[in-house]
């Protein structure tokens, strides 16, 4: 039977401007004020502001009086918000075990004779990479893919594989989530080399030679960020 806090967090979530504020905030990375997230929304502060409080109430934000950049004025201390930081198992985007449990029986049911365990779930995770890479090449058709461009276009295909992209520059995209957390804090190692086996597959697939997926490992993060090559 799910516990009182995720139902309330469901029903929270179930508004689309709920959704895409919280999201919004997310991405921030830092205290976000009423204004921004109303902006953010295209809705007035007031009405941010109701559902912001929401949001609060919970438990999948936080909020604080605190002024943000640079204080102007002698005028009243904004409110912020920001993610809560408990864990709260409703997961935006979804997570993506299915994928993972995917690649994992792909890997015994067609483990090598010379093979580990590990490397055939490696072996296994770049084919299913390169498959979905294959395919949104097809499907999209964009010809040669320099780095920002290769990097568009996989951000746009990860985020719709449970990451959350974020571009810290032209040429490096963060994946801000791990889509197969809480596994990944049981076995990184595993777990962390199979995100990237399937993300190093996946730019084979759209023919990204000029971009790269490298385990960078930042708390609370993704171990992965794709960028291009040195």
């Amino acid at each position: 039977m799910m516990s009182e806090g995720p139902i309330r967090a469901l029903a929270a979530l179930d508004d689309e401007l709920r959704r895409s504020m919280y999201a919004f905030i997310r991405q921030a990375r830092r205290p976000v004020t009423r204004d921004e997230a109303a902006a953010s929304a295209g809705i007035s502060r007031k009405l941010a502001a109701f559902h912001l409080d929401k949001l609060v109430a919970a438990g999948l934000l936080r909020a604080r009086y605190e002024f943000v950049g640079e204080r102007r004025g002698a005028g009243r201390t904004p409110k912020v918000y920001e993610p809560s930081g408990e864990e709260v198992r409703v997961s935006i985007p979804p997570r993506h075990h299915d994928l993972l449990a995917d690649i994992l029986l792909g890997a015994v049911l067609d483990e090598g004779e010379r093979e580990t365990a590990r490397d055939a779930a490696l072996r296994v995770a770049r084919e299913r990479g390169r498959a979905v890479g294959t395919a949104e090449r097809e499907r999209t058709r964009p010809g040669r893919l320099g780095a920002e461009r290769a990097l568009t276009v996989a951000t746009d295909v990860v985020e719709r594989h449970g990451f959350e992209p974020s571009r810290e520059s032209p040429v490096c995209v963060r994946l801000r989530n791990c889509p197969f957390h809480p596994l990944a804090a049981r076995e990184p190692a595993v777990v962390c080399g199979i995100n990237q086996s399937f993300l190093g597959g996946l730019l084979d697939g759209l023919d990204a030679a000029s971009v790269e997926a490298a385990l960078e490992p930042r708390a609370g993060e993704c171990c992965v960020e794709l960028r291009a090559r040195s």
